[in-house]
């Protein structure tokens, strides 16, 4: 049996410049295959050897990459090219991610009994998501699941998430989104129920790596009027709250989805504690205007500077934190009439908004 090379023996080779074949073509541990590819070392290729003069290398400053890259059209197929897919190197790396993220928003209190799911796209038609009815804390990765972009079950022993078709549905409509997180974080959420985004010129950070937080109203979780409706959303906005419901983010990898569940609650809890001091303090729309751009410089989608006017862009999120919560289609059906062309409401307005008051406080 050939030699397993862990991630320790990887960095003793690359240390003494030897030649990876053997490694490369070996079997490698998850965190070894890993390593492998942060520092983009083939098969075959020698890493370079240590300067003879004693002096420190200078190493080309590189970000590690877990964005899964598939090739077009080359899903597999048959049950048994399936079955050796999913249980893949490759694909139990991702795994391990997924359970990993998993525990994190478990941790955080974004998730509590069976709540929340993730899923990572690794094929033209293939979704990596994570089970029904499991504590997303204490998954491993033979619990995951792999469905096609039809919500269709091809791999795993527990049974998906009917959640996926959301997920399914963001994928579908944004190349881009590689991964999505779903979580239920409780500031972020909270605006979710009330039905309201938090503002723009706030703070930097969140203009940057969310951009404008999107509002699906509320629909069935798991149904294709949620796919649709949060899918829809998907082009223009990275981070999503569903009314009445929770949060879902998404990104290239599960990594980045999960950073922008953790920045859009940490926003949320932060306009929530600025509103009890008096309320926010916005910068200009200059100032918006060079994060937007810096953003966009990152690659990622952001449509204000193409769909706002200039004196807009501060205002798009600022008109709902500062007014009552959006109600949904079905929340009420009392009507207050127009306003008497006096301008001064007549005594029927006045008791009409009397007799509405006193029957919520009953």
């Amino acid at each position: 049996m050939s030699k397993l090379y862990t991630a320790r023996d990887i960095e003793a080779l690359i240390a003494k410049g030897a030649d990876l074949t053997d490694a490369a073509n070996g079997r490698l541990t998850p965190m070894a295959r890993d390593l492998l590819r942060q520092q983009k070392i083939k098969p075959g290729k020698p890493a370079a050897a240590a300067n003879p003069s004693g002096t420190p290398r200078i190493h080309e400053p590189a970000l590690p990459d877990y964005e899964y890259h598939w090739i077009p059209g080359g899903d597999p197929k048959t049950a048994a090219e399936i079955e050796k897919f999913f249980y893949s190197p490759e694909i139990q790396v991702i795994k391990e991610r997924i359970c990993h993220i998993g525990r994190r928003i478990w941790d955080k209190g974004y998730v509590d009994g069976n709540g929340g799911n993730i899923t990572v796209r690794v094929g033209d038609n293939l979704v990596l998501c994570t089970p029904t009815l499991i504590s997303k804390g204490f998954m491993t990765p033979d619990d995951l699941c792999l469905v096609d972009l039809d919500g269709n079950q091809v791999a795993g022993t527990r049974p998906r998430t009917s959640e996926v078709n959301t997920h399914l549905g963001i994928m579908k409509n944004e190349p881009k989104a590689k991964s999505c997180v779903h979580a239920h974080p409780v500031y972020a959420t909270a605006f979710a129920v009330a039905g309201v985004t938090p503002p723009a010129c706030l703070i930097p950070e969140p203009e940057v790596f969310l951009g404008e937080i999107g509002l699906a109203s509320y629909q069935t979780p798991g149904t294709p009027e949620n796919a649709r409706e949060v899918g829809a959303l998907a082009k223009k906005h990275q981070s999503i709250l569903m009314q009445n419901h929770g949060v879902i983010c998404w990104g290239k990898d599960v990594e980045d989805a999960y950073w922008k569940m953790e920045n859009t609650d940490a926003f949320c809890q932060t306009v929530t504690v600025t509103m009890q001091l008096g309320g926010p303090k916005q910068y200009g729309t200059d100032k918006l205007r060079e994060l937007i751009q810096l953003r966009q410089k990152l690659g990622m989608p952001d449509h204000r500077l193409d769909e706002l006017k200039e004196c807009e862009l501060c205002d798009a999120g600022d008109t709902t934190v500062n007014t009552a919560p959006q109600p949904s289609a079905s929340s009420c059906s009392c009507q207050i009439g127009p306003e008497p062309s006096g301008g001064e409401p007549d005594e029927a307005l006045v008791q009409q908004i009397t007799d509405l008051i006193m029957k919520q406080l009953k």
